[in-house]
This record gives C-alpha cells, structure tokens and sequence, in this order.
C-alpha cells in the first residue's frame, strides 16, 4: 500500500505546478481515498485556470441560419427543408469555450462529483468550478482520445489538468451501474508504474542536477553493426557523473518476486535482471566497468523484497527496493542513499 499524501508529493514530482502554495497543504491533509485526493487537485487547478480564463477553441458547428455564413450545405439544406424557412445549412468554425480539454474537464468533474468515495467537501468545490462551464457539453468519457490531445503555449496549463482527468478515468474507473460509478481504491499497477517512473526521475532532476538525470536510448554493442530487427533499447532514468554512467529501470508490480515452483523459493525476476544487465553491457563499450545499474522496485507487502548486489562481468547490478508507504521524508533519504552509494562512493564490491 501507499500511503495517499505520497501519491500526491509523486504528482508534485511529475507536475510541478502542484508545488505552487494553494496545493501545498495537500501535502500533510488526510485523504481517505486517492479519488479525494484527485478531486480536490482538480477543484483548485479548475480553479486557478478559471482565474486565467477559459481556454477557448474553434469548434466546428453545423446549424440552418438566416444568414448563412461559412460553408452551405445545398444538399442538407433541401433535406431538412430549410430553405421553406428562408434558411441554409451552413457549417462553420466557431470560437467558443466549448473545447476539447474543457469538455473533459467537466466530465471528469461529474463522474467525481457521482462518486461515493469522493467527500462532501470535494463534491462542493468541483460544483462550484463547474458554475462557470454552462457553454461546455459534457461528453462520453469512453471515446476520448487521449494520444490526440497537443499542448502548446496557448494551453500549457491544461496538461496537469488533463492528466489528472487520465488518472481518474484511466487509473481508477472500474464500474458503472445505473449512473453510479465506482471508483478503485488506488491506481492500477500500469498507470502507478509510469507515474513512479517519472517521479524517481524528476526527483533526481530537481535535487541533483549535476547528475543529468534523462531517460537514454541504448545502441547494441554488435559486431557486424545489422540491428534492423533488435528491439529498441531506453532506459527509465539515466545518472551521469564524471566517467561514471548509472542506468535505473523503475518497476512497480503487485508482487516484486517470482516463485521458483520447483524449489518453491523466492527469485528476482528474471526477465528484470536480462534486461537490465543488457543495458549496462551494451552501453559500457570500452569495458570500463563505469557503468552500473539499477533495478529498482517499489516496496509491497510480501515479506522478502530484493536487497542485492552484485558483480557481474565487471559491472555493478544492484536490485533495490524503495518503500513508498513510509514519510515523504523517509523515501527521499532512500533515493538520496542510493545516489550517495552508486554515484558518489569509488568503489563498493571488490
């Protein structure tokens, strides 16, 4: 389990507007359900954007006018008899606040605002918000179209904003039965794994810099140089220090170990362990041994989790464990140990 105020000090990582003073006490505020805690980031950064000024869009219309403007439609015009009503059909482009990322914003709002998981207090502060959303339609949250979604200057400000709608209609919408909707208890494990990602990222970015923390692709190291048909290899967050190069790959699963059904021990994941010794092999061209990695879980409930190290080939493999269900505190000091271990000691195994 994590712990929710930690979901949202991962968010204020991924997003850092939610650094900004009006989400601060979010950061110490009980939240019972991750719902709550969504709703109410939603509520304020509505909120905030409603200050700014609706978003406004060109949204093409289709009506029969008087005078007609745009592009005539003869065809459908003769069809619904307009023309007895001395009006055309005419399609046009019209700028309105009815756009695409307001009509998601609403919809999110009203599957929070039906949700019982979702406190009274919250429910208010998202009705109030939607007072000023009377020209924007609601609309069927199963055919949004996420990956179209383009942000540029004129909408930055929607991307939290939309995100968050991702979270809860992605991450947490399980049921619906007679306009009721039920909300899950936390995230899925999917939408968890790519948010712990970019969390451990974007930690490493703001608290050290100096390390360019970025994700990197990886170039096989083959000798015939014919790579058409190998897979592409990224990796999640990339550590530069001098000639030091540190390759982490996140993973966040329900269970952190797999069970040997022979023996019926516990064992890393094997697949986990291939891929990141790929990585490290492939980028460590000359041999160096400057390169290490990573693998680095997010704490469960079982009670053996991986706390290893090892020297594999003249490169460090390390498989770590980051509890999130401890103090925001406690999870940094984590990420900072590991940094102060791997990058900045000279040497740990022999």
């Amino acid at each position: 389990m994590i712990k929710i105020q930690n979901i949202y000090h991962m968010l204020a990582y991924a997003f850092q507007v939610l650094t900004k003073d009006k989400y601060a006490k979010l950061a110490t505020e009980e939240f019972e359900h991750v719902s709550d805690l969504l709703a109410e980031i939603l509520a304020k950064g509505i909120g905030d954007q409603i200050k700014r000024g609706l978003g406004r869009d060109y949204v093409e219309q289709t009506e029969s006018l008087s005078s007609p403007i745009g592009k005539m439609n003869l065809a459908h015009s003769v069809k619904q008899q307009s023309l007895r009503k001395k009006q055309l059909v005419c399609t046009f482009d019209e700028y309105t606040e009815n756009s695409y990322m307001n009509r998601i914003l609403k919809t999110t709002a009203l599957l929070l605002i039906k949700t019982p998981e979702v406190s009274i207090q919250r429910k208010k502060a998202l009705k109030r918000v939607l007072l000023y959303f009377t020209q924007v339609d609601e609309m069927d949250y199963r055919t949004i179209e996420w990956s179209g979604i383009k942000y540029h200057r004129n909408n930055a400000t929607y991307k939290m904003l939309v995100n968050i709608c991702y979270l809860v209609i992605k991450g947490l919408l399980q049921t619906e039965e007679k306009g009721s909707h039920q909300l899950a208890t936390f995230l899925d494990d999917q939408l968890m794994h790519r948010l712990y990602e970019k969390f451990v990222l974007e930690y490493y970015r703001k608290h050290f810099p100096q390390l360019h923390a970025s994700p990197s692709h990886i170039d096989w190291n083959v000798d015939d140089g014919l790579i058409d048909f190998l897979p592409m290899m990224k990796s999640d967050i990339t550590l530069y220090y001098g000639e030091k190069i540190i390759i982490i790959d996140t993973k966040y699963y329900g269970r952190t170990m797999q069970t040997n059904r022979y023996y019926n021990s516990k064992t890393i994941h094997s697949g986990n362990l291939y891929q990141i010794f790929t990585y490290v092999k492939n980028k460590d061209l000359s041999n160096s041994g400057n390169v290490s990695g990573i693998l680095l879980y997010a704490k469960t409930d079982e009670d053996v989790v991986p706390d290893s190290e090892f020297l594999m080939r003249g490169n460090r493999i390390a498989v770590k464990t980051l509890d999130l269900n401890r103090d925001f505190s406690n999870i940094a000091k984590q990420l900072d140990d590991l940094v102060e271990r791997y990058v900045f000691t000279e040497s740990i195994l022999p």
